[in-house]
């Protein structure tokens, strides 16, 4: 009787008539489908070309083809808030443009230029997919670190005015060309020597074109202003800049700041209350990923880049406060054993590891890594008790900060299902699926997308509520994910009976300036 009232409430809600669709292309029959937006209800999804046409408890359309999702999951397509895929979507090898590590956890939609990453040209980005078709949608940032290095270079200093109006300019042509919004990581050298000012300029740019600003605040730990500060510099930049803030991969990092999830929880909900608009993506690990240099080396140090970092370890003069820096760092990670290399020739090493191999202390065997070259590292930061704090607020999305080395790639979204929801029982199913795609299409203004409803786009995951897990672990980490049986992206089966078809059936999302910002 329960189901039978929530199936009507549920047809209600979407709009569902007693006249069918003379004929679809796909019949997704008799799942538990999850709207993104209504309560849950067996039903029926279906798809003519890239369109939704209907959803509803039944429908009698002739179709093509029927996929019998009984005992599965339905759900919108999930959409990946902070990625750093770019290099896969843009390869030459088809293989990596599907993006298998994706789609087989349902994820149909990413975004990349994160971090401050985003390619200025961001025409020729999004053009790349009609050149090199891709197996899911992507949308991009215009990027802070890329704009300055353009302009500025490496170097700890401020921009001239005349630099300053260039930038301006690089995001606002950015913003013109379909950029979704100016991201920035405060954190990385050379991105760090700016202050406040300066990226509030740049992010006006963005803000009077309808973008959101993204940012991998300046100190997610104690390294610098300290995790609650780099908060308030995130809101203010929102403020002054008159754009959504939204925090890249909330997270208290480190011995210093962990469980101070509730007070940069109580600083977002006092923003949001007085008006400002903040959200935020999170990746459900206890590891951070990042590089021997990010974590360890002080920001006086990357002054100047890599050459001038090295030129640095053979100066005596420089010796002492080097190691001090360097050991500072790696206490508030954790030590050497919170730390585990994951590429080059320590890979799948901890620090400590390495160290005792090498017969050296801590610090000097990273340095003899670093001097080998930047390798990748898991650094195991974060406390389960400010995880879930975060998680289970009603602004924050799901994430994977996706990079090499890090399971993430292939296991956040599954695994968000199978810890958190399945395991541990933070957050709900529902609230799993919502926040993993109908909150971030609705909060960066992806139209059709994130919703299971007639006229959206076909981006669609069917799952297996008892097999869904991620199977990627630290020293394993580019396992696929398990329980996923269909994928649709835009109306194309990309996963079919729990294996990858091939087929690419994704599109570069381009944003659409506010009218009359664009010349």
């Amino acid at each position: 009787m329960k189901t039978l009232l929530l199936a009507g409430i549920a047809a209600l809600t979407l709009g569902a008539t007693s006249a069918p669709p003379e004929k679809v292309d796909l019949l997704i029959r008799g799942g538990t489908i999850y709207t993104g937006t209504a309560a849950p209800f067996i039903g029926d999804v279906a798809i003519r070309g890239d369109k939704i046409v209907a959803v509803a408890p039944h429908i009698a359309a002739t179709a093509t083809r029927v996929i019998d999702a009984r005992g599965m999951i339905v759900a919108p397509g999930f959409i990946d808030a902070h990625t750093h895929m770019g290099g896969d979507l843009m390869s030459d090898d088809p293989a990596k443009r599907l993006v298998p590590a994706f789609l087989m956890q349902g994820v149909t939609t990413a975004f990349i230029g994160n971090d401050g990453g985003g390619d200025p040209d961001v025409a020729a980005t999004l053009g790349s997919a009609a050149k090199k078709p891709v197996g899911i949608n992507y949308a991009t940032y215009v990027g802070f670190g890329a704009v300055r290095e353009k302009v500025v270079g490496e170097d700890d200093r401020a921009p001239t005015p005349a630099e300053l109006e260039t930038m301006k300019g690089l995001v606002a042509t950015a913003m013109c060309q379909g950029a979704i919004g100016f991201s920035t990581g405060l954190f990385y050298a050379p991105q760090s020597f700016s202050t406040t000012e300066e990226v509030i300029e740049l992010a006006k740019e963005a803000g009077k074109r309808g973008g959101t600003y993204d940012s991998h605040i300046r100190d997610e730990s104690s390294y610098t202003v300290g995790l609650e500060a780099a908060i308030d510099e995130e809101l203010r930049i929102g403020r002054e800049a008159h754009i959504p803030a939204h925090i890249a991969h909330i997270k208290a990092l480190g011995v210093d700041v962990q469980g101070q999830a509730p007070q940069i929880i109580a600083k977002v909900e006092a923003a949001r209350k007085a008006g400002q608009n903040v959200t935020a993506d999170q990746y459900p690990w206890s590891a951070s990923g990042t590089s021997l240099v990010a974590s360890l080396i002080p920001l006086w140090a990357q002054d100047g880049g890599r050459p001038a970092l090295l030129k640095r370890f053979d100066d005596p003069a420089l010796t002492e406060k080097l190691r001090a820096g360097m050991t500072e760092n790696m206490r508030k990670r954790g030590g050497p054993d919170s730390l585990l290399i994951v590429g080059g020739t320590y890979r799948n090493q901890t620090l400590a590891a390495v160290a005792k191999a090498r017969g050296e202390d801590p610090v000097t065997a990273a340095i003899a890594a670093i001097r080998l070259g930047d390798a990748g590292v898991v650094s195991f930061n974060q406390s389960e008790n400010d995880i879930k704090a975060f998680m289970q607020q009603p602004w924050v999305m799901t994430s994977s900060d996706a990079s090499g080395g890090h399971p993430r790639v292939y296991g956040s979204f599954a695994r968000k299902y199978d810890k958190y929801v399945v395991a541990d029982h933070a957050i709900t199913l529902r609230q799993f699926i919502e926040r993993s795609s109908a909150l971030t299409a609705d909060t960066f203004q992806l139209a059709g997308r994130g919703h299971l409803r007639k006229g959206a786009f076909a981006d669609v995951v069917v799952f297996d509520p008892k097999s869904y897990a991620s199977r990627a672990t630290y020293t394993a980490p580019t396992e696929l994910a398990a329980g996923v049986r269909t994928v649709v992206v835009n109306g194309v089966v990309a996963v079919d009976g729990g294996a990858m078809t091939g087929k690419a059936g994704g599109r570069a999302l381009a944003h659409v300036p506010t009218a009359g910002t664009c010349r």
